[in-house]
């Protein structure tokens, strides 16, 4: 024993050594595990109805798994805590929109950017506009250790009698939310954010930029090895070289770039109003054809705004907007009555869905068959064929919507099967479905509290409405 244990603990010494010496990329391939610290928001990381989503969350799910690992996602407490998780070699990065700048960069180390966004600062309809920085008359909030804070006292230095405060609890999507409701009279949030918010909060408006737009990477702690780093430049390299950054792009923001905001305003008032004389009839026929209700009942609301009388110029009619002969071909008789409409609805939709090749992965297996229930099948496939023609990706949403709208021209639907067609239609029947899918979810999950009741309820000036 008295030779024994000397050699034993050198033996346990060197593999020691033997682990430290081990680069960062072939511990996480040991452990078989990617952990990454991020944040709750739109834009990152958060339970979306078919579970975990977010542009970032989605970035990094599959970065782990050109790794041959799984994930492990830990929220930081607050913004401030996430670059020092990094630096202290807590997780492995940070993947949480985070605006590249010099001083965060002697914290840790950034990836390649994958985005920009511009700092805007936001104020609520109704009350008045600043025209700079001098211009502020209340109060001024932004999250605690964010780039926003950073470029504030920055900017001190030309407007030395700036004030603001900071929140270390409150993320920016739910400053933007105290703006809303007349609980703070400013913030500063990225573009990105305030693009997916103000669908939600319709009285958010920009006063101006508070900076040219600026980088978003990842975050990585500053050390000798840089195998897991230049993992991570691969990873990207590939994804723009292949399409599939773009891909993400366009799932995550493609539908929010157009805001109407009496179209928002409208659409949340008949979620008050109109909706629950229906709301049974879509969960039901949703529930009957394996659909996600929400989902039913947006396309519902773009067909007729939920009016059972509805009727177009082209002569469909009811909740669905049905022609005669698509729900003489579902076995229905009666367009006007709500719940043979809404069932037609259902059933005509979970046919264009399983039309769709079952090689095509969610969400553009749902965005393709909304297409096609706008403009038929035979259309959409005409869109497929001339997508892969000219180099596009006929199963990638985000490529299709380019070459719809080429079948309303001559030169492009002379090519096709089914000639001309009205193309540009399908893809804002799309987009604007999405956005409606993205604000009834959002109000169905959220505290059952008026969101229209305040003392700026501008739907008086339109009474029509």
């Amino acid at each position: 024993m008295r030779y024994i244990l000397p050699i034993l603990l050198i033996y346990l010494s060197l593999l020691g050594c033997e682990r430290q010496q081990e680069t960062h990329l072939a511990q996480v391939l040991s452990a078989g595990e990617l952990v990454v610290v991020t944040r709750n928001s739109p834009t990152t990381y958060y339970e979306g109805p078919q579970g975990p989503t977010g542009f970032e969350y989605d970035m990094v799910r599959l970065f782990a798994d050109q790794l041959g690992v799984r994930l492990r996602i830990v929220i930081a407490d607050s913004f401030a805590d996430i670059l020092p998780m990094v630096s202290r070699g807590e997780v492995d990065l940070a993947a949480a929109g985070l605006t590249i700048t010099e001083t965060r960069k002697s914290l840790v180390r950034f990836g390649p950017s994958y985005q920009k966004i511009t700092p805007q600062l936001v104020y609520r309809q109704g009350t008045p506009r600043p025209a700079d920085l001098n211009d502020l008359n209340g109060i001024l909030e932004v999250v605690k250790g964010s780039s926003h804070e950073e470029r504030l006292m920055a900017l001190r230095t030309e407007y030395p009698n700036l004030s603001w405060k900071t929140n270390d609890e409150l993320d920016s999507g739910e400053l933007l939310g105290l703006i809303w409701e007349q609980v703070i009279d400013y913030t500063i949030a990225d573009s990105n954010e305030v693009a997916i918010s103000r669908r939600f909060f319709p009285e958010l408006r920009v006063a101006f930029d508070i900076s040219d737009p600026e980088p978003l990477g990842w975050a990585f702690a500053h050390e000798p090895d840089n195998s897991l780093f230049n993992a991570a430049r691969e990873f990207f390299a590939r994804i723009r070289q292949d399409g599939t950054l773009e891909q993400l792009l366009e799932r995550h923001y493609g539908h929010v770039a157009d805001f109407d905001y009496v179209g928002t305003r409208r659409y949340l008032r008949h979620i008050q109003q109109r909706l629950p004389r229906y709301i049974d009839l879509f969960k039901a026929a949703a529930e009957r054809h394996g659909l996600d209700w929400r989902l039913l009942a947006a396309i519902g609301y773009q067909e007729s705004h939920w009016d059972e009388h509805a009727r177009s110029p082209t002569g469909v009619r009811g909740i669905m907007m049905l022609t005669l002969d698509t729900m003489r071909q579902l076995g229905l008789d009666s367009r006007l009555d709500p719940a043979q409409s809404i069932e037609g609805g259902a059933r005509y939709f979970a046919m264009m869905k399983k039309k769709i090749p079952a090689r095509i992965a969610e969400p553009d297996r749902t965005w393709l068959a909304l297409a096609a229930y706008n403009i038929g099948f035979g259309h959409l496939e005409d869109a497929r064929i001339l997508t892969q023609r000219n180099g596009g990706d006929p199963d990638k949403w985000v490529d299709v919507k380019k070459y719809l709208p080429l079948l309303s021209q001559k030169k492009w639907y002379k090519q096709t099967r089914h000639g001309y067609a009205r193309g540009r239609e399908p893809v804002r029947y799309v987009e604007n479905i999405r956005s409606y899918y993205d604000i009834l979810v959002w109000y169905m999950e959220r505290d059952q509290e008026p969101v229209l009741d305040s003392p700026l309820d501008l739907m008086s000036d339109f009474p029509s409405l």
